[in-house]
């Protein structure tokens, strides 16, 4: 049963439903579920699959195409290049009689490719010589390595230049979707307990997975991450290996960026990574924002340089508890909880996640079908400190400055906290001279205590429970 991807799984539908040949490119991270979906969807209809061998030899991909295409055909001899062995799987699939949408899957299609394997200029004279011919044929070519996807073949120039059909991006699981999965698979845990293991492993349905029906949210991030054999546990250095080609160069951009809140520019990131401010910086960034790790922003007025942030949530977290910590027996995480440490991560994770649930926000705020644009913005003198991690500039000459805070109960805003709030909107006025209605707006776990201070203050209040609609 496939939870969640309902655009996705359409997208994927509509390409069997059409009466075209049909070149199908997913891609995204690892453990993401690409393959499930590609495999659910179609399931009956794929009539060739065949995987890629991590840093297989040309021989041993080739005895493995063989071996693969031979449980359908029989007498194949094993093909010496891949010319030869995609000519015989267009003769397999002539040989078909059977009526309707033909699929064949090619997954980890950049391990297919290793140096000197000519594999890509035999796929795309496969494609181009006889499967775009084809009105029966569907071909799904799916990766996780976000280097080669983007840059062989969604921006290929050669032989799959405007050649591919549909493309399709799996993306992380939202909160609804997440909130779907663990429902699904018999996990009873209340929405603040959801958002504690979402800020934890993020949403990635193969994290999500693995939690047990019966566990708390303490007991499942304790086994998964603090464990001896904890499978989260050296996840982290897998992820970044498995995706890019240069990943030295991915891991240092996501360490230098776990130790900033705000976020910071291409030249501050380049001096804290010691990469230089070139073409392997430029490629490194796109491909980490592309793969969902990192986001870039430009900030409200005036700035033109972006900034970025990391964004993925299980990276956040391994390099703030699970890297530093040693392997334990007991209830660990339950203890960290009490710490500072703790409440300042929790702070900024939760921020990350209400960013990228930025449309379930206006939808709670009922400004859906309105244009909006949401962004960030700091003061132009640091000393004040003061910054907006997330504002909306609506169309109806409306701005909600958005505080989130996550809190285990109602959050209280005091006399001192409400002159901080005061003194921000004022600076913001002054500084961007909007002109605009601004409204203070609060995204929290179980909403405000009400007192003098919010009645006065506070214009739009939303809880936790905005962040799983699902949309």
């Amino acid at each position: 049963m496939v939870v969640g991807r309902t655009q996705e799984s359409i997208l994927l539908q509509q390409a069997f439903a059409s009466k075209r040949p049909e070149l199908v490119v997913l891609h995204g991270r690892r453990r993401i579920g690409k393959t499930f979906l590609v495999r659910n969807i179609y399931r009956e209809h794929i009539r060739f699959e065949i995987t890629g061998m991590h840093r297989a030899t040309l021989k041993e991909q080739l005895r493995n195409f063989h071996l693969t295409l031979s449980a359908h055909r029989k007498n194949l001899e094993e093909p010496a290049d891949w010319l030869e062995a995609f000519q015989q799987l267009a003769k397999y699939i002539t040989s078909l009689r059977t009526k309707g949408k033909k699929v064949i899957f090619i997954d980890e299609f950049p391990w297919l490719d290793g140096r000197r394997s000519r594999f890509l200029p035999a796929f795309s004279n496969f494609w181009n010589a006889f499967a775009s011919k084809r009105k029966d044929l569907l071909v799904v070519i799916c990766g996780s390595a976000a280097s080669y996807m983007i840059q062989k073949i969604i921006k290929d120039r050669g032989g799959l230049h405007n050649r591919i059909t549909r493309h399709v991006q799996l993306d992380p699981f939202t909160l609804a979707e997440t909130e779907d999965l663990l429902r699904n698979n018999r996990v009873k845990l209340t929405r603040y307990d959801v958002l504690r293991l979402y800020m934890a492993l993020g949403g990635v349905p193969y994290y999500l997975q693995m939690v047990q029906r019966g566990e708390s949210t303490a007991q499942a991030i304790d086994r998964l991450c603090f464990r001896k054999n904890g499978a989260l546990r050296t996840e982290f250095g897998n992820v970044f290996a498995s995706l890019f080609e240069y990943s030295d160069n991915h891991e240092r951009i996501v360490r230098a960026l776990a130790q900033v809140r705000k976020g910071m520019t291409r030249n501050q990131l380049a001096k804290k990574s010691r990469l230089h401010t070139g073409g392997t910086l430029t490629k490194t960034l796109q491909e980490l924002e592309v793969s969902g790790f990192i986001q870039s922003y430009t900030p409200y007025r005036g700035v033109k340089d972006p900034l970025y942030r990391l964004s993925d949530e299980y990276a956040l977290f391994y390099l703030k508890f699970i890297e530093p910590s040693k392997p334990v027996k007991g209830a660990y995480w339950t203890k960290v909880q009490g710490q500072q440490t703790y409440r300042t991560w929790a702070g900024f994770t939760f921020e990350t996640i209400c960013m990228k649930h930025v449309e379930q926000i206006k939808h709670g705020l009922g400004i859906s079908g309105m244009h909006s644009e949401d962004g960030s913005w700091f003061a132009k003198s640091t000393a004040t400190g003061a910054q907006v991690d997330l504002l909306i500039d609506r169309d109806d000459k409306v701005i909600n400055i958005c505080e989130m805070k996550f809190l285990s109960g109602p959050f209280t805003i005091d006399k001192k906290y409400a002159r901080e709030l005061a003194n921000k909107v004022e600076l913001f006025q002054r500084e961007t001279g909007t002109r605009k209605s601004v409204m203070l707006t609060f995204i929290t776990t179980y909403g405000l205590s009400e007192n003098a201070h919010s009645n006065e203050m506070v214009q739009e209040e939303l809880t936790m429970d905005v962040l799983f609609e699902n949309l």
